[in-house]
């Protein structure tokens, strides 16, 4: 008998148990699933033989595809996005590899899959030595043109960090609701060239981690969906693609600086970076 209270007692606290509302179901049902982090991957060739120049006409079609892709350009690197192909990455490697002083910066250009021009970072030697003589230690600066935005995008080594500690590098975005600051902090405490996206309440959005396993050179790139923006993603895919040369870009500078000092060489800026320092406004 006392079993069969229980039970009884149970099937009416069921009964008399408030039902769910139908609209509370709906919205249990439609709530949003977490978004999945924006992912893609930089990578950087281990040698000139790739798939995007093999072929003796290959070559001249590359270069007839685009006006930016110059005699010169060497294709060294590719972004892959969920295992296929989406962009080739070269750089003008007589500019670079033969050139010294003044004459040689660094250019890399990133192009589709097609061929058709996407951005550009350029070192900008002059004011990389206004800095470097300003902080004493190599400052290297950069600038970003990215096609279809009218902002030249500066990406700059921060001078002030104590000894040995890891660097970092800023920019900021122009968006239809204002300008947007970034900085690209290098991990403490990573085996390669590791770097964690901040914006500018200092929040981490993102990370760049170098794939040591590849030889030569690979950056996985994670984005927070809710930042993802394609001009970011432009700047991510640049940056990384310098990250190459990082080390060397340091050493010009810094040596360039030293002749300067010393009197070795007198300051002269190549034409196609003066025209990066004109007033937009002056009379034409």
């Amino acid at each position: 008998m006392a079993d069969g209270s229980a039970l009884a007692a149970t099937k009416i606290e069921t009964e008399n148990a408030p039902i769910e509302p139908k609209k509370a179901k709906q919205e249990r049902k439609a709530a949003p699933k977490r978004l999945k982090m924006r992912k893609f991957k930089v990578d950087i060739w281990a040698t000139d033989f790739n798939t995007a120049e093999i072929g003796i006409l290959k070559r001249t079609q590359n270069e007839a595809a685009s006006d930016q892709f110059t005699k010169d350009m060497e294709i060294f690197g590719q972004t892959v996005i969920d295992g296929k192909r989406e962009a080739l990455i070269a750089y003008r490697k007589q500019l670079w590899d033969k050139n010294k002083d003044f004459e040689r910066r660094l250019v890399i250009k990133l192009f589709s899959e097609s061929l058709s021009w996407r951005g550009t970072i350029e070192m900008l030697v002059g004011r990389s030595l206004q800095l470097t003589r300003g902080s004493g230690v190599a400052v290297p600066s950069y600038s970003i043109n990215l096609a279809r935005h009218d902002q030249l995008i500066e990406v700059e080594r921060c001078a002030r960090k104590l000894p040995f500690m890891p660097e970092t590098f800023t920019f900021f975005l122009q968006t239809k609701s204002g300008p947007r600051f970034y900085s690209l902090r290098r991990k403490v405490f990573c085996f390669g060239a590791d770097y964690t996206v901040r914006d500018q309440q200092n929040r981490i959005i993102g990370s760049l981690d170098q794939k040591l396993i590849n030889l030569g050179g690979a950056w996985i790139v994670k984005l927070d969906p809710k930042h993802t923006d394609k001009k970011l993603e432009a700047t991510l895919e640049l940056f990384c693609a310098m990250l190459k040369f990082n080390r060397k870009c340091r050493g010009h500078i810094s040596k360039l600086s030293d002749k300067i000092r010393r009197g070795k060489i007198a300051p002269k800026l190549s034409h196609r970076e003066r025209d990066l320092y004109f007033n937009p406004r002056r009379r034409r």
